[in-house]
């Protein structure tokens, strides 16, 4: 049955911390001169957090930096479901600028940071997209994520998601969040539409 609705999916929308991430934050002091300018909002994280006009979690500072772990996996199937035709995106409840410095850095569709409606986010990507929700699947591992699990064509949990995640989820990936379950998603969904040694093949001449 998911392999069914796998073969609709034209969007892959990822949470961030648990799903990109293994969950961890991680905040250290910001290096000596890495102040940004008083009165300055120039840096990726508050242009985000102005984007999605809601404030979300996280912190705005001149002097600590949040940083996350992603994996090598991960970036790279963004990029074979790219060179596949599926457009990918995120949706988090965090405003990070280290999550949007890596959404940028694999050319993400869609980034929608500080959004404590996901479903409402998913709503407006649909419209901006022009496609369904049978058309669009959502890797999610916590409870937030249930209103879009719930509305999209296929609802992925990860392997480390919470128990009512993964009990209203369609599939679950071999691996946790931050450790190739991103990487777990694209592939299913690519093999599933037979686009998968396609993209694979087109990954490796494009080097």
């Amino acid at each position: 049955m998911s392999k069914l609705r796998a073969r609709k999916i034209k969007l892959i929308l990822f949470d961030v911390d648990g799903v990109l991430t293994d969950g961890k934050i991680w905040i250290f002091p910001a290096p000596g001169g890495a102040q940004a300018l008083p009165g300055s909002s120039n840096t990726l994280m508050e242009r985000s957090a102005q984007k999605t006009g809601e404030s979300g979690f996280g912190f705005q500072s001149t002097t600590l930096i949040e940083a996350k772990g992603f994996h090598a996996h991960d970036g790279t199937a963004i990029s074979l479901a790219r060179l596949a035709g599926i457009k990918t995106g995120l949706i988090t409840k965090r405003v990070s600028e280290t999550v949007a410095l890596r959404a940028r850095d694999l050319k993400m569709d869609h980034v929608h940071q500080g959004i404590q409606d996901k479903a409402g986010a998913f709503r407006q990507i649909l419209d901006k997209d022009g496609i369904a929700a049978a058309e669009a699947a959502f890797v999610g591992d916590d409870v937030i994520d249930l209103p879009v699990m719930r509305k999209c064509g296929l609802a992925i949990a990860v392997k480390n998601a919470r128990p009512e995640v993964k009990a209203e989820a369609h599939w679950i990936t071999p691996h946790a969040g931050g450790e190739g379950a991103a990487r777990d998603a694209v592939e299913y969904i690519l093999k599933a539409q037979g686009k998968w040694k396609k993209a694979v093949e087109d990954y490796i001449e494009r080097g």
